[in-house]
């Protein structure tokens, strides 16, 4: 069975790295970017089916990525990752399918992924357990 396909954005390179090493073993990391239009080129030459995109990037910050992919018609999972949780209902509102606060990847990235590819909507903030609910309720 293929393994899901996995891009990894982040402008911090210890975070994408941190997140290959963490997803691994049950993904295929399809690719690495480092800024919004590097992600937006990534996506057309890897076709991923999960996008994991930092909101906050200089130049073209994850949001307008996410918004510009989805007007392109990309269909790939999106679970965005911030570490200012105000953040999250916009990130869903701009076509992602799930939100992790960066102080949570340990505990629930792998299972944003896991939500994002059910179809299902994830939200893990730090002042909250993770929400998970099915987007036909």
């Amino acid at each position: 069975m293929n393994r899901p396909r996995v891009l990894l954005v982040d402008d911090i390179p210890e975070v994408v790295q941190y997140c290959s090493d963490l997803l691994k073993d049950e993904y295929e990391i399809a690719g690495t970017a480092y800024n919004g239009l590097a992600a937006i080129q990534t996506v057309a030459a890897t076709e991923p089916d999960v996008i994991v995109l930092d909101i906050s990037m200089p130049g073209l910050h994850g949001i307008e990525v996410a918004r510009r992919l989805r007007h392109a018609g990309c269909a790939a999972k999106i679970v965005f990752l911030s570490a200012d949780d105000a953040l999250s209902d916009v990130a869903l509102q701009a076509g992602g399918n799930a939100y992790v606060s960066k102080r949570l990847i340990d505990s629930d990235l792998r299972a944003a992924i896991v939500e994002a590819l059910a179809g299902r909507t994830f939200v893990a903030l730090c002042q909250d357990e993770p929400r998970r609910h099915d987007e036909t309720t």
